[in-house]
């Protein structure tokens, strides 16, 4: 007998980035402005900086950049970084 699949309850599901918008998360190291790239919309390959490993085209995964920049707000879109899904969600666990 196949097992049933049971929901998460609402306060342990993450939030799921909506394709092609953004979303501010605040956490420990700051606020960041997020963005889920679907893997049709990824055309390059990138390098993440949480894993150091790269990000193939045609894989999803998440952008994200400081809400605020360095020097201003225009700056934070210059450290912007391209992340494995995983590595961006326990970025507050790595060393």
């Amino acid at each position: 007998m196949p097992r049933a699949n049971r929901r998460r309850p609402e306060s342990r599901r993450g939030s799921p980035a909506p394709v092609g918008m953004q979303r501010v998360e605040s956490g420990p190291d700051g606020d960041w402005v997020v963005r889920a790239v679907t893997g049709a919309a990824s055309a390059k390959t990138y390098r993440c900086p949480g894993c150091a490993q790269s990000i193939p085209a045609g894989q999803a995964h998440v952008v994200a950049w400081p809400l605020e920049g360095t020097f201003s707000r225009a700056a934070g879109m210059e450290e912007r970084r391209h992340w494995h899904g995983g590595c961006w969600r326990a970025r507050g666990s790595r060393r």
